[in-house]
């Protein structure tokens, strides 16, 4: 048994790797990693992944058996939703049993500290160190039953939603939403974010939504629960054919966000990250840092340097972004593969609370979405992007960042190189903005080469020469 935490939790198989028992083991290291556990509890949540309520249970019990107290959600539950709880009720941590986005053979478990943030690599070294330890000396976990650890209040269940909804309204203007006669579809892709927006808009107002795809398919109806064009077409068939307005997408566990125009246009993290830059500084009047990962749109950049605010790039992973929205004034946060937050939020990306964002965005606006991103590329530029994935098996990671630092190019379609960066993977930027990123994946056995460009013969001619440069 090989379990090992990537870039936002263990995903495994479910039946191979991820079984009832591996879940225990996990449950039992995570309860020896951190003695603070025991005094402010633990906040679990859970999916509507296949058995992932079971699994969430089992996780419980042995963290009761531990003595660490529990708060076990009623329902599957989005993951900022879990995190959410885990603040308002002071716990110690978290355990979400998801596995995000990934197909639905996966499923998983994200570990959260007491800010609701994920946890660090630090912290997910030490509970597999703890897990080492406990399976070659043959330590089994702490059990306890779930009716006897009910009953002595050790495990509680509680709906974590009434809280959240009550602290969105504070960072959403929903009266704006609410006064609007936008037609929104939200497709849940059969993930737990199903009803949330709904339940958080309420049934009063001018506007008209629809929600798709959630009830309840722990097989996600055959689809990988990621909000990506090629998973929306569902999506896009009924904007194109109904005259609605605006959908939005949530993956798996609702921590991330895709959107779609009227046209049926697919709206990218990057420009929904961007739009929401824009409106955070322009009508809210409001300022602080701004984060992004080193696959995100250079529109970050360029909205920075016009506002006057410092743009900070971390490694891949929402975690690196918490980590300096719990230390430095950050006004957003986000990433390329949607997960984003704001100032006043947990440091967490949520698709959730983004969604309501595009979805004032547009209504204070009064023109559409499509209008809102032709604007936005009026004033900063059109810029394209692309990243492709290649399996691989087995590679020696220090190798591989040397061998691209010294293969980088002196110019690209003409265009002279600039600088070179191994932050995560490594990237090379040129003279023009534009960019390559090569990194391995945190989550699945890929290699990711990511790129963006002015024009597409260029974007093409980066992204030919990271797959090259790959295959060496």
């Amino acid at each position: 048994m090989t379990i090992h935490f990537g870039t936002d939790g263990w995903r495994a198989v479910i039946s191979e790797d991820f079984t009832f028992a591996n879940v225990r083991h996990v449950a039992q290291a995570i309860a020896d990693s951190d003695p603070h556990y025991r005094e402010g509890g633990m906040v679990i949540g859970f999916d509507t992944r296949f058995l992932s309520d079971r699994y969430a249970i089992e996780v419980a019990r042995v963290l009761a058996a531990n003595d660490i107290p529990v708060y076990l959600a009623t329902a599957d539950s989005p993951t900022p939703v879990i995190s959410y709880a885990i603040k308002d009720l002071g716990a110690a941590g978290g355990v979400m049993i998801t596995a995000s986005h990934n197909p639905p053979r996966y499923n998983g478990i994200k570990l959260k500290t007491e800010h609701g943030s994920g946890a660090s690599p630090a912290q997910c070294r030490k509970v597999e160190e703890h897990l080492h330890h406990n399976l070659t000396s043959s330590r089994e976990p702490a059990l306890i039953g779930y009716e006897q650890a009910l009953a002595e209040k050790r495990i509680v269940r509680f709906d974590p939603l009434p809280a959240y909804a009550r602290h969105v309204a504070t960072l959403i203007d929903l009266e704006v939403i609410r006064r609007s006669e936008l037609g929104i579809i939200v497709d849940s892709m059969y993930g737990a974010g199903r009803g949330i927006i709904d339940y958080i808009l309420g049934p009063r107002g001018r506007f008209r939504l629809r929600s798709i795809r959630g009830e309840m398919n722990p097989g996600f109806g055959g689809i990988h629960p990621e909000p990506i064009a090629r998973h929306l077409g569902v999506l896009r068939e009924e904007l194109y054919n109904n005259r609605w307005d605006i959908g939005l997408a949530t993956d798996g566990d609702a921590d991330r966000i895709g959107a779609m125009t009227a046209e049926g246009e697919f709206v990218d993290p990057h420009h929904i990250f961007a739009l929401s830059l824009r409106y955070l500084v322009e009508k809210r009047k409001l300022r602080g840092d701004v984060v992004k990962t080193v696959s995100t749109t250079q529109m970050i950049n360029r909205l920075c340097d016009r506002y006057g605010l410092e743009c900070l790039e971390t490694p891949v992973g929402f975690n690196h972004i918490g980590d300096l929205m719990l230390t430095r004034d950050v006004l957003i946060g986000g990433e390329e593969s949607g997960g984003i937050s704001i100032k006043g939020h947990i440091p967490e990306g949520d698709g959730i609370l983004v969604g309501l964002l595009l979805l004032e965005i547009v209504a204070e606006s009064g023109e559409s979405l499509t209008d809102n991103l032709n604007s936005l590329h009026e004033e900063l530029g059109r810029l394209y992007y692309e990243r492709r994935d290649f399996p691989v098996q087995g590679y020696n990671k220090a190798e591989m960042v040397e061998k691209l630092k010294s293969c980088a190019p002196d110019q690209v379609a003409g265009i002279p190189l600039h600088e070179v960066h191994d932050r995560d993977g490594v990237k090379y930027l040129f003279a023009d903005g534009a960019w390559v990123l090569m990194r391995p994946s945190g989550t699945e056995p890929v290699l990711r080469v990511y790129a963006e460009a002015p024009d597409r013969a260029q974007l093409k001619a980066l992204l030919e020469l990271g797959q090259n440069v790959c295959a060496l």
